[in-house]
């Protein structure tokens, strides 16, 4: 099963750690310098050219992890993530 992203960026169920409303978490100081310290480490990867809305952190494994920045809203991307599982 695959979750697309926004624009041609498709990933696996498996790889998916995390979906989070960008607006709302990165409130936290902890979630600004962890994405700041994703962006240097070059794991940050841009799916849009418009507004983030949502960020989706993936991997299968520590050294695998990525940060997928996207335009969707983290409820739109979970209700895709919900109906595949499901249909």
């Amino acid at each position: 099963m695959f979750l697309h992203l926004g624009q041609s960026t498709v990933i696996t169920y498996d790889e998916i750690i995390g979906i989070f409303d960008l607006e709302n978490t990165s409130i936290s100081k902890r979630t600004r310098d962890f994405l700041a310290r994703q962006e240097t480490d070059g794991k940050i990867i841009n799916v849009s050219s418009e507004l983030p809305r949502s960020f989706i952190l993936a991997g299968r494994d520590e050294a695998d992890g990525r940060v997928y920045i996207s335009q969707l809203s983290s409820a739109t991307l979970l209700k895709r993530f919900e109906q595949e599982r499901i249909g």
